[in-house]
């Protein structure tokens, strides 16, 4: 299973926070394929929100909502199951300095009977 872990500041951390190097958590589970990819995002600060209304794209500067929480980072994990994504996080030193949290990748229907079927050898298209 495919998990998106979200890196999220906390203000009130573990009484003993952890400032053990990062890199501690990420080399072991890089070497094993266990983490996709992950990366530390730039301050809420130069984030930008883009919607669209009317037919008009609308952009603004800055976080979308005030909140003492903050994604900071972010990390994929390719692992059997929840109870070892939720391990894993666990040892993340931002689970005593921070919060994690854990989201499963959706699984879409034809996605899985994808994965059961055979490969096909060329696909035409309607418009071709």
């Amino acid at each position: 299973m495919k998990y998106m872990m979200f890196v999220v500041t906390s203000l009130e951390p573990d009484v003993e926070t952890d400032d053990s190097d990062v890199d501690l958590w990420v080399d072991p589970l890089d070497a094993s394929g266990k983490r996709v990819i992950g990366e530390v995002l730039a301050p809420q600060t130069e984030s930008t929100v883009v919607k669209v209304r009317g037919g008009k794209v609308l952009t603004a500067r800055g976080p979308y909502v005030e909140t003492s929480e903050v994604i900071c980072g972010f990390d994929i994990l390719e692992v059997e199951d929840l109870d070892e994504a939720i391990e894993i996080a666990s040892r993340h030193p931002m689970a005593r300095n921070g919060q994690l949290e854990l989201r499963p990748f959706m699984v879409w229907p034809d996605a899985a009977a994808d994965a059961d079927a055979e490969p096909a050898e060329t696909h035409a298209h309607a418009d071709a």
